[in-house]
C-alpha cells in the first residue's frame, strides 16, 4: 500500500512537472540552433573591423558558449532547478580550476589581450624574447616563429604579452647598416663621396631619405666608417639588397683602388746577449 502511494505521488508530481520538462526541453533545443546562427551573424559584423582569423574564430566560439551556457540556465530554471546554488558551484570550481591551471590561463588571457591589440600579424618578421623570425601562426595560447635558420619556435603568448616586441614589418621603410674600414692614407671625402654614389645607384636603395657615411671610430689598422642606406622592405627583400649594396662597394673599391685595410700586427724583434 505504501508502494502504490509512493508511486501515485512520483507519477502525479511527473505529470505536474511533465508541462515544465518540455518547456525546458525546447528551450534548450532553441538556444542550441539560435547559438550557432548569433554567433555566425556576430562574428559577420566583427570581420568588418577585424581582419584576424583566429580572433574572429574566438569571437565566434565566445558568442555560441555565452548563449548556450545562459540558454541552459534558462531552461533549468524551468524545472525548479537551484540555479543559484549551481552557479556559486561553478565559481568554486572556476576558481579553483583558474588557480590550478594559472599559467594555462595567463597564456590564454594573453592570447586573447594580442589578438585584440594585434602588434603583429601572420606573415610579419618581429623580434621578441631573444627569437627574431616570422609569424606562422597566432592561437589563443601560444605564438608560432619561424627563424631565419628554418627553426620553429613555439612562444608562450604571456612571454609575448610581457616582453618588448620589435615588429620590423610594420614599417613601410626599414634602415640597414654596414661598416667599413678604410685606410688612413686615403682621401676620407673622396672615398665617401664614391661609395655614396654607387649605393644610390643600387636597385632597392630609397633616394629619401638619402644614403649616408659617417666616421665612427678610429680603428688600430683603419678609419671605421658607417653606411646607411633605408630600403622599401614591402617591395624589395631587405637581405638582398643589404647583400648588393656590400658587393657594390667592394666593386668599386677595386675599381678606384681604394685601400680597405685588413688588421694588422706589428711583431718586434730584439737581439738579445748577441743571440
Amino acid at each position: 500500500m505504501e508502494i502504490q502511494q509512493a508511486f501515485q505521488e512520483w507519477f502525479t508530481s511527473l505529470v505536474q512537472l511533465l508541462p515544465n520538462l518540455i518547456t525546458a526541453i525546447v528551450i534548450f533545443f532553441v538556444t542550441i540552433i539560435a547559438s550557432d546562427f548569433l554567433a555566425k551573424w556576430v562574428k559577420r559584423i566583427a570581420k568588418k573591423k577585424i581582419e584576424n582569423n583566429e580572433m574572429l574564430h574566438l569571437i565566434f566560439l565566445l558568442t555560441r558558449w555565452t548563449v548556450i551556457i545562459l540558454g541552459t540556465i534558462f531552461a533549468l530554471s524551468q524545472v525548479n532547478f537551484d540555479v543559484t546554488g549551481f552557479i556559486a558551484g561553478l565559481g568554486v570550481a572556476g576558481f579553483t580550476i583558474g588557480f590550478a591551471l594559472q599559467d594555462i590561463a595567463k597564456n590564454f588571457i594573453s592570447g586573447i589581450l594580442l589578438l585584440s591589440r594585434q602588434p603583429f600579424s601572420i606573415g610579419d618578421y618581429i623580434k621578441v624574447n631573444d627569437y627574431s623570425g616570422t609569424v606562422k601562426e597566432i592561437n589563443v595560447r601560444d605564438t608560432v616563429v619561424e627563424t631565419l635558420d628554418g627553426e620553429i619556435v613555439i612562444i608562450p603568448n604571456q612571454k609575448v604579452f610581457e616582453n618588448p616586441i620589435t615588429n620590423y614589418t610594420h614599417s613601410r621603410l626599414r634602415r640597414s647598416s654596414f661598416t667599413i674600414g678604410l685606410g688612413y692614407e686615403e682621401d676620407v671625402a673622396r672615398v665617401t663621396q664614391i661609395f655614396l654614389d654607387v649605393i644610390k645607384n643600387v636597385p632597392g636603395v630609397e633616394s629619401q631619405p638619402e644614403p649616408t657615411i659617417r666616421a665612427k671610430a678610429l680603428g688600430d689598422s683603419s678609419l671605421t666608417l658607417e653606411a646607411l642606406f633605408w630600403v622599401d622592405q614591402q617591395d624589395n627583400n631587405l637581405f638582398g639588397i643589404h647583400s648588393d649594396v656590400v658587393t657594390a662597394v667592394k666593386e668599386a673599391s677595386d675599381k678606384h683602388n681604394i685601400n680597405l685595410p685588413y688588421p694588422v700586427q706589428t711583431v718586434l724583434l730584439q737581439n738579445l746577449n748577441g743571440k
